[in-house]
């Protein structure tokens, strides 16, 4: 007997979950309430301008329309959601047990717990870390409001909305704006490899191309057929969003690959550079995966949703050859790329809908391969479950230098080691046993555990009756 595909109210998902906002530009508002009363009593004035899942795909569907009609220009969209702190509802008198206990005690109490946290660099004092982070960060933070448009004037417009129909009932802790990269580089991170291509395809929702396999919608979903934690009624079509600004030295991480390039003595200099970036990565800068494409990059299979991961690293399981254990791609998702093959990798799954910040490297920082701006991103994922997604991404994998063996070292990306440099094995495909000792390249600024409640819970729990 068929299992019965799991029935998505879309109406009342969140439409930055599932589908990803329609974006060139996004502004993070990160405020603290207040006047609890008060705020509860506005938010029903929020909530009509709430995008749902189902808007989301009607803004991806008049996008693709208008492109199709040989439009260049932007349309006019904007995207609104809202998601509240472990803070944020103790402010509301929402007093229910998530059953998330990484979310309850906050990012700011992960990142401060060393090693057997985040692993964020920061002042030790014991077993505890001082993260070094944007001291915004370490204040109350109850919820955050993310806008998206096709402009600044856009999202600027919506925000001045919200704002007025909040008005005396919240401070502004910190606002972050995000930007997608200009021309050639729309849809690359700042070190410039194209990001998101891997995202999880769930059940009921979207269908897999070739080699994607199927996530069920509770991975993600709150309440859904693969959430296996006890929840609150009212809790059920929400997720958990982590939120973290990381800081990228591109620079100092462009000057790393000239300085170590892979000695092929059939490869220039530069291409012994571009090559290590691909096997730091995982992914050529095109996106194509280096399990398929080991030696060269290859634009059409990046381009290619049947081919982009239709890999498994299986033909890879011990030599290291076409992608090293280290790699940023494999430490975050192994696949069955372990030995023994690794059980539930499915439910390690999280949807990221990040967003680049900050300026291009400018000439004098390429000249002087010194950071002077701040750039990097604003990360945001989510899950049902922060213990099997984010926290256990990072933590337990890209922190991890025994994983997925002895000796693999921290993700050469995303890998934290509190205030050392990182060893990473295996990215010499003629010599696998060498290491590449480097410093820190993303730096993270801060960041917080969020729950992205369902429409149907805003307006039963949250808001003013």
């Amino acid at each position: 007997m068929s299992t019965p595909t799991p029935t998505l109210n879309l109406d009342s998902i969140q439409g930055d979950v599932l589908q990803g906002l329609a974006k060139k530009f996004e502004i993070f508002l990160f405020g603290a309430i207040t006047d609890a009363t008060k705020f509860r009593e506005q938010l029903r004035d929020i909530i009509p301008l709430i995008t749902t899942t189902t808007q989301a795909l009607a803004d991806a569907q008049k996008i693709a329309d208008h492109k199709a009609q040989g439009h260049s220009n932007y349309l006019k969209l904007v995207g609104t959601n809202i998601a509240f702190s472990q803070k944020g509802l103790d402010a509301l008198g929402i007093t229910d047990d998530l059953g998330d206990a990484i979310f309850k005690q906050g990012m700011l109490a992960d990142a401060s717990a060393g090693a057997q946290g985040l692993g964020d660099p920061g002042v030790v004092t014991g077993t505890s870390v001082d993260p070094d982070w944007d001291p915004r960060f370490k204040e109350e933070i109850d919820f955050l409001i993310l806008i998206t448009g096709d402009s600044t004037s856009t999202i600027s417009e919506r925000l001045h909305q919200i704002e007025k129909i909040l008005a005396g009932s919240f401070k502004v802790i910190i606002q972050l704006e995000g930007v997608v990269r200009p021309g050639a580089e729309k849809g690359h991170e700042h070190f410039g490899f194209k990001d998101c291509l891997s995202q999880p395809r769930v059940t009921g929702f979207n269908t897999p191309n070739t080699g994607e396999v199927p996530t069920q919608p509770g991975v993600i979903i709150v309440g859904q057929t693969g959430d296996g934690v006890t929840r609150p009624d009212w809790a059920k079509d929400g997720s958990f969003l982590a939120f973290r600004q990381l800081k990228q030295l591109v620079p100092e991480f462009n000057k790393f690959l000239a300085d170590n390039p892979i000695p092929d003595p059939g490869l220039t200099p530069e291409q012994g550079s571009e090559l290590l970036g691909a096997r730091l990565v995982g992914r050529w800068k095109s996106g194509a995966p280096i399990d398929r494409d080991p030696t060269a990059d290859n634009p059409a299979d990046a381009a290619d949703p049947n081919k982009v991961n239709d890999f498994d690293y299986s033909d890879d399981l011990t030599a290291q050859t076409r992608c090293p254990f280290s790699a940023h791609l494999r430490k975050t998702n192994p696949r069955n790329g372990t030995i023994p093959v690794l059980q539930g990798v499915q439910t390690k799954r999280i949807m990221r809908q990040g967003m680049p910040y900050g300026q291009e490297v400018t000439e004098e920082e390429a000249q002087s391969q010194t950071t002077r701006h701040n750039r990097g991103l604003l990360f945001v994922c989510y899950q049902s479950n922060l213990a099997n997604g984010f926290h256990f991404l990072q933590k337990t994998w890209a922190n991890n230098a025994g994983f997925p063996i002895a000796g693999t070292g921290q993700d050469p990306l995303i890998g934290q080691n509190v205030n050392n440099p990182k060893t990473t094995t295996g990215l010499d495909p003629l010599n696998v046993a060498s290491s590449l000792t480097s410093p820190l390249f993303v730096l993270p600024q801060g960041g917080e555990y969020f729950f992205s409640p369902s429409i149907a819970a805003l307006n039963t729990t949250f808001a003013a009756n």
